[in-house]
């Protein structure tokens, strides 16, 4: 293997976690609430122009400014969750798609009305900086984003298996009449849930916005990576999340590498097929 070609697998590795964080909110979600976040993106749109105002009005670096627009989009799922989406929860799923499309669609046009058509990005300081590790050259932006979206995952994974709100969270996933049964509060968990799948798209937003530009078309872009990223994985799997999003961002930059980069969308379909063909469930999903 050439050392170019190691490189862009690097490239394609810290890109592909921070891709898992903001998959693994909408595999959350899925996974207790069961409702299919069909606004995902946009909210992933809205977090990445919260790090670029924060950055161009105020000069706050994306990972000082991430705890903040993560708890900004933990408000805003929690009150979605609350005042909108609870109502349908027991709707019919066709239902569920609408109310989400057209809250993405507001969202799209409310971007492009506040910020306009024109594309936006941030330039940290240490853009250009990279490591030296042996042979390698190491982009130092996409590692501290790859690092902090591992560690948020770390941190997610230890609140489900280790708080008493997390544990009960999963029992409503597990058992939703056995949770009932037992007195847990489901819509505030729902709500909390809701809140934490919106936190992590916040969070992946912030470092995005570090590596990408934003622009009201992004929101479906978003959108539709995600699904990928879940399918591919499995969706409702935590872990199938972190492995799609890993697998899709090295694909993207081996498109880039042996075509072009304008293919890379059609290599991250062409995982899709093979895995909806030979393992329909994902690559960490449960049969069923």
């Amino acid at each position: 293997m050439s050392i170019d070609l190691a490189n862009q697998i690097v490239t394609g590795l810290l890109t592909g976690l921070v891709y898992s964080l903001m998959a693994l909110g909408l595999s959350v979600i899925f996974g207790v609430v069961r409702v299919v976040n069909f606004a995902h993106g946009e909210m992933t749109a809205l977090a990445m122009y919260a790090a670029w105002a924060l950055f161009s009005w105020l000069e706050l670096d994306p990972l000082i400014g991430l705890p903040l627009i993560a708890l900004l989009l933990f408000a805003l799922g929690y009150v979605m969750q609350r005042g909108l989406i609870d109502a349908f929860v027991s709707k019919p799923e066709h239902m569920q798609f609408i109310l989400l499309v057209a809250v993405a669609i507001v969202m799209v046009n409310g971007s492009l009305l506040v910020f306009g058509p024109d594309a936006h990005g941030i330039q940290v300081p240490y853009g250009f900086d990279t490591y030296e590790v042996g042979p390698l050259l190491v982009d130092k932006v996409r590692l501290l984003a790859a690092v902090a979206a591992l560690a948020i995952s770390g941190l997610l994974m230890l609140f489900f298996r280790h708080t008493m709100t997390g544990k009960a969270i999963r029992a409503c996933a597990d058992n939703l009449v056995g949770a009932k049964v037992i007195g847990l509060n489901v819509k505030q968990l729902y709500a909390v849930t809701f809140g934490i799948g919106s936190a992590c798209v916040g969070a992946a937003g912030a470092l995005l916005a570090m590596l990408i530009d934003v622009m009201p078309s992004s929101g479906p872009e978003l959108t539709m990576l995600a699904f990928i990223i879940v399918i591919v994985g499995g969706l409702g799997s935590m872990g199938g999340a972190l492995l799609g999003g890993i697998l899709i961002g090295i694909s993207e930059v081996l498109a880039g590498y042996f075509l072009m980069p304008s293919m890379k969308s059609m290599f991250s379909f062409a995982i899709l097929i093979l895995v909806l063909i030979l393992r329909p469930q994902g690559l960490m999903g449960a049969r069923k």
